[in-house]
């Protein structure tokens, strides 16, 4: 079981789980986002990712959680996104412990982490969620750093710190979720290397088994 909405919080977005009998291993992509996880009354910071975390998936297991869209996620935590990238950290690491707690034993825990997020809500830095939305339309970084005004190494370090990468990063993992998107709606493989920006077929199934470690039609339903 699986579900997600929009939260009341700009760029975020709820989503809760439970892991069914069964359920082997579980392979999450690379998405430009980072989450605060409630998992069986722990919570963990996923970080953003570069490639594909492969993690045992334990039946019975319950999840609700908060993914941070546009590079918000890292002012609420009060960490820099590139401390955090391809790791798991638990969040009393870098929140007080009495706060975690509270969320850790609540029995709305996606009531819990909003309320708690909202009161360390800084809202969105406009340069990033400009920059997300001009990755996500593939333009390059060189004309994204003009329309956010930014010179390319300031652009590199905001973002390093925002999403835990640079730009060129950013826009490889926003191509391959687009490309994804595209192939699960039944078009060819041929068709989707156009339409989500690749050089040809042969340069997205080189991309997609460098950063998802299977081939696309790996993680097709």
């Amino acid at each position: 079981m699986y579900e997600e909405w929009s939260s009341t919080l700009p760029y975020v977005v709820v989503w809760r789980g439970a892991t069914p009998p069964g359920a082997g291993q579980k392979r999450i992509l690379p998405d430009g986002c980072l989450d605060i996880i409630w998992r069986d009354g722990t919570v963990f910071i996923a970080g953003p990712d570069t490639t594909a975390q492969v993690e045992a998936a334990s039946p019975g297991s319950r999840y609700a959680a908060l993914r941070f869209g546009a590079g918000t996620g890292p002012a609420v935590l009060g960490v820099p996104a590139y401390e955090l990238v391809d790791r798991r950290v638990p969040l009393d690491a870098v929140w007080p412990a009495a706060a975690v707690r509270a969320i850790a034993e609540a029995e709305d825990p996606v009531a819990a982490l909003t309320a708690a997020v909202s009161r360390r809500w800084q809202g969105a830095d406009r340069v990033m969620v400009a920059l997300a939305g001009d990755a996500q339309a593939g333009l390059s970084v060189g004309s994204v750093a003009v329309r956010c005004g930014l010179s390319s190494r300031q652009l590199q370090r905001r973002c390093n710190t925002a999403f835990g990468y640079g730009p060129k990063t950013l826009q490889r993992i926003l191509r391959l979720q687009r490309a994804l998107t595209l192939a699960r709606s039944g078009r060819s493989f041929a068709t989707v290397a156009i339409d989500a920006g690749y050089a040809d077929q042969a340069h997205l199934a080189r991309e997609v088994r460098a950063m998802a470690g299977v081939p696309l039609s790996a993680l097709l339903p």
